[in-house]
């Protein structure tokens, strides 16, 4: 009996000393969802301008390096930049994207139309910001490696010191970048950067816009390379920064109810990821697939989508990216909706109008107004197929939840006698696979990610996923 106490009394002592190194592992910081509903008239607007937002940054993907879209659909990130950390600044996660970058003082935003306020003020330099030299590799990193010897001849430094590499008094030259519907150029610095647990970083690289093209919002770049934040906090804590997980709690484009924030973890271990909460979590991987195009981009390969029983084969070019760049399916938490070659896409929605349009009315004119495809009339609970995403590698299977990919909600009609409850499925067609050459040939949407666990593991090169109940995973981490 006395051993038996001695030996409950060591596991919880064990289980409880277990439980703080694995916290003191981790680090918790909060996702705010960026639904900003004021510059909206309807969820029709709102749905339509999400739906072509998303296809702009899919396609431009193909031709420039992409940045997140405009409010409506997005989740952000805020922390301090400077020492004393006094100015606080809120950017939009994307993991389609390689650099922080963020509006700066003094700023201009050419051709602006939303009436909602920045969702920060332009940063004003701190005096311990300093600009980063044309001779490092932070510089040719941000303007796609070009070789310092380039970069120093348009900084303008004498043709002596280049020859001599001696060029670190001449500030790296501006670098432009482009996306879906906007575009800037901005100069890099390095400065403190702290997070909301005060973990500083110090040197920290980052852009710094002074104009910029559409939404005056700036990005914290958690894909692959050297200047993403991941990367740069790898130089604090390399388990940190080579692995993080977010949990993105579900919203509707049709409510303003403010949420639980979605729970973003830095340094988080597959030996740990059952401890936490009282949830039966299971996760499923998939490989990465490296792309040498887009090096940034967390691509896997996606097998097949099956509509209710059918499973439906993806296109031999989603299972993998050529010498090109082109193929596979992009993890991405800037894009809302996922975006299908025409083919699958086509596949899928034949499946799924088989199955749903010979039961409910075919909602042609709520398809025009908000960019989604195919759209029914029903009277009290829709009746529709489940959809599941099946990755390569054995049982990497994710099943989608319902209101992950059929949005429903209530249209006005032409007065209030006639509303009527309407639903849409929310895949996207991306386009022929002829010209999606260049790029990925899908993208998994922060949309579809809702209610997953998404793990990014950057040391063995897989991505994970898991149904989690995220709001109550915030609560459970944060206590």
């Amino acid at each position: 009996m006395a051993t038996s106490l001695c030996l409950l009394l060591y596991l919880l002592l064990f289980s409880t000393w277990w439980l703080k190194i694995s916290m003191s592992e981790m680090m918790l910081l909060p996702l705010t969802h960026s639904l900003s509903k004021t510059q909206f008239i309807t969820p029709h607007h709102l749905l339509k301008t999400t739906s072509a937002r998303s296809a702009a940054r899919f396609h431009h993907r193909h031709k420039q390096v992409p940045l997140p879209l405009s409010p409506g659909s997005d989740y952000t990130l805020s922390f301090s930049i400077g020492s004393p950390a006094s100015s606080t600044v809120s950017l939009y996660l994307d993991t389609g994207s390689d650099l922080v970058w963020l509006p700066c003082s003094p700023f201009e935003c050419i051709q602006w139309d939303s009436k909602a306020p920045p969702r920060s003020a332009p940063l004003n330099l701190s005096s311990s910001a300093t600009a980063i030299p044309c001779q490092s590799s932070a510089c040719s990193a941000a303007h796609s490696s070009l070789p310092s010897s380039d970069l120093c001849a348009i900084a303008r430094c004498p043709l002596d010191s280049i020859e001599i590499s001696d060029c670190n008094s001449f500030p790296c030259p501006p670098f432009y970048y482009a996306y879906g519907d906007g575009s800037l150029i901005a100069r890099l610095y390095k400065d403190s950067l702290t997070l909301p647990n005060s973990l500083s970083i110090q040197n920290f690289t980052f852009g710094c816009a002074h104009t910029t093209l559409g939404e005056p919002v700036g990005v914290a770049g958690f894909g692959f390379g050297r200047l993403s934040l991941p990367a740069q906090l790898s130089s604090v804590s390399p388990q940190l920064g080579n692995r993080f997980s977010y949990c993105l709690v579900s919203h509707s484009f049709d409510s303003d109810k403010v949420r639980q924030p979605s729970p973003l973890i830095l340094g988080r271990y597959e030996e740990k990821e059952k401890q936490f909460g009282n949830e039966n979590v299971e996760f499923v991987y998939t490989d990465m697939l490296s792309n040498p195009k887009h090096p940034y981009f967390y691509s896997v390969g996606l097998e097949g989508i099956s509509v209710g029983k059918r499973n439906i084969q993806a296109p031999e070019n989603l299972m993998r990216v050529d010498r090109k760049g082109s193929g596979g399916m992009v993890v991405d938490s800037g894009t809302t909706f996922t975006m299908l070659p025409a083919s699958l896409y086509d596949s899928v929605v034949n499946e799924f109008d088989h199955r749903v349009g010979r039961v409910y009315e075919r909602a042609s004119a709520i398809e025009e107004t908000t960019g989604l495809s195919p759209c029914y009339y029903y009277d009290k609970v829709a009746k529709v197929p489940v959809i599941s995403l099946h990755f390569v590698g054995n049982g990497s299977s994710v099943i989608l939840p319902r209101r992950n990919y059929f949005y429903e909600f209530l249209d006005g009609g032409d007065g209030v006698k006639n509303k009527r409850n309407v639903g849409c499925l929310m895949l996207m067609n991306g386009g022929d696979e002829e010209e999606l050459s260049g790029g990925p040939g899908a993208t998994l949407g922060n949309y579809q990610q809702q209610g997953f666990e998404v793990v990014y593991d950057l040391e063995k090169r897989k991505v994970g996923f898991a149904r989690r109940k995220c709001s109550s995973l915030w609560d459970t981490l944060k206590n």
